[in-house]
């Protein structure tokens, strides 16, 4: 049996990670990103999918092949964390764990990054820790799937 795999999502924008906006995102890449997270869960025993887009729908089916993929997901949704119903119901939809997590204190930033579509429906959120908040949410996440593997044993 291979590696339990996590699926690593990224909203719009964040392919320009590390160009774009630097004093609020910081300068490491999107790459940097993804080998972060890998590095996590390959120490405790997880494989991940990393995966980014601009476009809605395709962000939509990759929440939805989670349900036959991964145990989990970790997804920034970038700008669509606060317009996308399209987002929150595919979450809605899959019976595996989801974390959202924001680069940025999104609270100490425009009212309108306030609001969170998805975090109702997420099972937790990370915010304000740069890309480190990455590395939390991979250990959140896979204590997440540990604890729920354990609870239906």
């Amino acid at each position: 049996m291979g590696k339990k795999r996590l699926f690593l999502i990224n909203g719009p924008n964040l392919n320009r990670l590390g160009k774009r906006e630097p004093e609020t995102y910081g300068k490491k890449s999107l790459e940097d990103v993804e080998v972060l997270v890998e590095q996590t869960a390959s120490e405790l025993g997880y494989a991940v999918t990393s995966f980014q887009s601009n476009h809605e729908g395709d962000l939509v089916d990759w929440i939805q092949r989670a349900e036959e993929e991964a145990e989990g997901i970790i997804i920034n949704p970038a700008a669509y964390t606060h317009t996308s119903i399209a987002l929150r119901d595919a979450i809605s939809a899959i019976s595996k764990p989801v974390v959202e997590i924001h680069i940025s204190n999104v609270h100490e930033r425009e009212s309108f990054r306030h609001i969170s579509m998805l975090a109702p429906v997420c099972s937790g959120q990370i915010v304000g820790f740069g890309i480190d908040g990455y590395r939390l949410a991979t250990l959140g996440m896979i204590q997440k799937v540990e604890s729920e593997g354990r609870n239906h044993s």
